[in-house]
């Protein structure tokens, strides 16, 4: 299934080689007209447009996000997607693979997202085309049992990723050195078990997480908790707030907690859910500095927002 979205395009990056010379001789007028038709250039390079410099972040994809872009129900890609059925793969139970359906832009990086206890993959598909849409590859997956516990939840997350970049139809668009891991409930608590395991984890997103292990000083993986603050079955107290504040001081990491939210929140559509997972994908998973001012400053409360934390400036 083909949405008919507009594909975004990386905005081009005009660049020239720099030459230096010293002119000896007669003539000094030949030297002085290089010299000022040197300056020249330099002046119209420095009038290009900003991002117009060879330095510019190669992971970067899709036009400058605004406010309304990341809040938006669709990003600027058009999205096909692929079932992927449990009998054609093991460590998990299958899933939907969404993803951009232009290749002008190379390769994208990829997320996998795990349901909650008890429950499938249409409990967490909105978010496939959703953040596919902005530019990533999403497979949003089932898992072997729905009553998989967290550690279970983690290692079927990383078997998710394993499959979506070593033997899925869409490998060859997926760089698989940008890999990030989210989930809902228990599988929130499996994406901070994967990010524990594969230190290699660019982003981690556990929505309203569950897990018996409060602390999570081993990771390394910059990690947005998000948490619900009508939460009655993962208590913001007992589960969110404990996995930020353990994080490592040093590390790249935010708390944003939901207002007028329960812990199924994450089930629906959401708007407030939608930007910062994708401010902070795009941020860590692309190194896309043009996501920075949608997470620093730091959030303020709002009718959306209870409370926001953070470290800022991020350093990675």
């Amino acid at each position: 299934m083909q949405q008919h979205l507009p594909s975004g395009t990386i905005p081009p990056h005009p660049s020239g080689p720099s030459r230096s010379g010293t002119f000896t001789g007669r003539s000094r007028t030949l030297t002085g007209l290089v010299t000022a038709a040197a300056a020249t250039a330099g002046l119209l390079l420095t009038g290009l447009a900003p991002g117009a410099q060879a330095a510019d972040n190669p992971y970067e994809r899709g036009p400058a996000p605004t406010n309304a872009s990341i809040e938006a129900s669709r990003g600027s890609y058009a999205v096909s997607q692929t079932s992927v059925s449990s009998l054609l793969v093991s460590g998990f139970g299958g899933g939907t693979i969404y993803h951009p359906t232009s290749t002008a832009d190379g390769t994208f990086g990829a997320v996998v997202i795990s349901p909650g206890f008890t429950a499938y993959e249409s409990s967490i598909a909105w978010l496939g085309p959703r953040l596919a849409s902005q530019g990533f590859v999403v497979f949003t997956i089932d898992t072997n049992t729905t009553l998989d516990q967290p550690d279970s939840r983690g290692r079927q997350l990383l078997a998710a990723l394993d499959y979506l970049t070593q033997r899925s139809s869409v490998r060859t668009r997926v760089d698989a050195g940008r890999l990030g891991v989210m989930g809902h409930s228990m599988g929130g608590g499996g994406s901070l078990e994967a990010a524990k395991s594969r230190t290699s984890l660019k982003a981690a997103i556990p929505l309203t997480g569950w897990n018996t292990d409060k602390t999570w000083p081993e990771l390394r993986t910059p990690t947005l908790v998000v948490g619900a603050d009508g939460d009655s079955v993962a208590p913001v107290a007992t589960h969110s707030k404990p996995f930020y504040s353990s994080l490592p001081g040093s590390l790249d990491k935010a708390y944003l907690e939901l207002r007028g939210a329960s812990h199924f929140t994450p089930n629906t559509s959401n708007t407030t859910i939608a930007k910062y997972s994708i401010s902070w994908l795009k941020r860590f998973i692309d190194n896309d500095t043009r996501y920075e001012q949608f997470l620093c400053p730091l959030p303020q409360p709002s009718l959306t927002i209870a409370e926001y934390r953070g470290n800022c400036p991020h350093t990675a």
